[in-house]
């Protein structure tokens, strides 16, 4: 049984339609990337897998679960991050994390949250209130309340954000080791070519709400002839090449 399991999924906001009919499936232990432009459909798919947003049509199976009528019993088992949604800023960072680690109802929760910090590099900003955080530092804490109950499926919009080489990198070796350890199944937006080719298994091309091409990342660079996927992207957002929806 896949993991994720999107069909025909669709949504339209009057006369806009930003998500135009997609379906993609996800085993367990994939990471699956979402790439495309500013409005190609990437953050609305996510928020209405996470029951966000309602489709306006088409069906979103998660662990099992219909997203539409028992998204709960998945939503136990999932978690999301995104450095653009701002925690409570007069909470702690050790404050936030129980706060989600409460929701989730975690065992154990003093030793997740010590475990979270020594892998983020957290431990010096757990008695910092979440609001005098910098950019990057509140991007680390939000990848930790993401991995607090730690989900089957994890959902990751613009994950190393804001984030220098060092610690991008760092954090990006971490998901591959937990992806590892628990078999965890991942779904990626970024604009990060290189995270892209180094963590996803499998790619979606997404421009104006459709899926345009997918395949792995090695297989799209020789579809289109390039070296990389940022070239592969400007090929796509340019109209440059066409590839083979496959």
């Amino acid at each position: 049984m896949d993991v994720i399991a999107v069909n025909s999924l669709t949504k339209r906001y009057d006369a806009v339609l930003a998500v135009d009919g997609i379906s993609f499936a996800a085993p367990a232990g994939a990471t699956i990337g979402l790439l495309g432009g500013n409005g190609a459909g990437k953050t609305t798919t996510i928020a209405m897998m996470l029951g966000l947003l309602v489709p306006t049509a088409g069906t979103i199976r998660i662990l099992g679960h219909d997203m539409a009528r028992d998204r709960f019993a998945a939503l136990a088992r999932m978690n999301f991050s995104s450095p653009y949604i701002a925690l409570p800023h007069r909470l702690t960072v050790a404050e936030n994390l129980r706060v989600y680690g409460h929701l989730y109802n975690v065992h154990g929760l003093e030793q997740r949250i010590a475990e979270l910090a020594a892998e983020l590099d957290l431990g010096a900003l757990l008695d910092r209130p979440a609001g005098q955080l910098s950019a990057g530092q509140k991007t680390r804490v939000a990848l930790a309340k993401s991995l607090i109950n730690r989900p089957e499926v994890l959902l990751l919009d613009e994950p190393t954000a804001s984030l220098d080489p060092d610690t991008g990198d760092l954090v990006r070796t971490w998901l591959e080791r937990y992806r590892t350890q628990t078999g965890c199944t991942i779904l990626l937006a970024s604009h990060n070519m290189a995270e892209v080719e180094r963590l996803c298994t499998d790619v979606l091309m997404l421009k104006q709400g459709r899926i345009v091409d997918r395949g792995s990342p090695a297989e799209l660079l020789v579809r289109y002839g390039q070296a990389n996927l940022e070239e592969v992207f400007l090929d796509i957002a340019r109209d440059r090449k066409q590839g083979v929806l496959v």
